[in-house]
């Protein structure tokens, strides 16, 4: 093989090199862990490809090594005992998925902390029509959340921002002055709000005084405001108010949601996404 001819296949190696990490990082914010003999099968290669490909990350701290495969370094983050739920799971990504379906290319859009504005964010994270837009960024994410900023973060297709603050552990949300210092000097296209209650009555609101003061600030800064909440949230009240309930313009819940509560919300000139 010629001298030129060697250089194209080399280039040629790289290119499908770099798009396998890719591919991988992508399942990994989707999944959380990822076996090698899964990776393989994906993407039509050898275990031993595979082996190598993730020995890589590791090496770039992006995944951590486990016994036949890896999990997303990010998962050290998981959020505190407090915000994890095991019931609604399938539920809590579906409202994710379809959240997610409402961003846009070129949008900035805002996520405060929690567990199901955290899959939302995954699941845009692993959104294929980004990773492939030539559009860069091809989405600002602006969030609060340390657990959220450190998933995005290692996507080149998203730009970050995280907003300053005091780190509150129960939720690794960041609150304080310095956070909606910097809200003030920012316009989001859209927010996507985790919520502990809503309700036309109470609005939205969540336990902690400081979150719902953050959360208040995206409130006001966003065009677009969309709850995602689960149906066991609906009408209920919780310590802090966020907003009221005519602050919000799309409600992303689940089927479980009672019919009458759905229309009555509707009927508020909210739209109502059932997922």
């Amino acid at each position: 093989m010629s001298a030129p001819d060697t250089r194209a296949a080399q280039h040629s190696d790289t290119r499908d090199r770099a798009k396998r990490l890719q591919t991988l990082l992508d399942m990994l914010a989707e999944r959380g862990r990822l076996s090698v003999t899964a990776a393989a099968t994906t993407l039509g290669v050898s275990e031993a490809t595979v082996r190598r490909d993730f020995a890589t990350l590791a090496d770039q701290q992006l995944v951590t090594r486990t016994h036949g495969g890896v999990v997303a370094t990010s998962v050290a983050y998981e959020l505190p005992v407090r915000y994890r739920e095991s019931d609604h799971s399938s539920a809590k990504e579906r409202i994710a998925g379809a959240a997610c379906d409402l961003v846009k290319q070129g949008m900035v859009v805002a996520f405060n902390g929690g567990t199901t504005t955290s899959a939302t964010a995954r699941r845009l994270a692993a959104r294929a029509d980004l990773a492939q837009s030539a559009q860069r960024p091809a989405v600002t994410v602006v969030t609060n959340a340390l657990n959220i900023a450190t998933e995005m973060v290692l996507r080149p297709y998203i730009r970050t921002v995280i907003l300053g603050g005091v780190a509150l552990p129960q939720s690794y949300e960041l609150t304080g002055p310095l956070a909606t210092l910097v809200l003030q000097e920012l316009w989001l296209d859209m927010l996507v709000l985790g919520v502990d209650g809503f309700s036309l009555d109470s609005g939205a609101s969540c336990h902690d005084e400081g979150e719902a003061g953050v959360n208040a600030m995206m409130v006001r800064r966003a065009r677009q405001v969309v709850v995602v909440a689960g149906s066991e949230k609906l009408g209920r009240r919780s310590f802090a108010r966020i907003c009221d309930a005519s602050a919000v313009d799309v409600l992303v819940t689940d089927r479980d949601a009672d019919p009458g509560t759905v229309a009555e919300v509707r009927t508020a000139g909210i739209t109502v996404t059932l997922a």
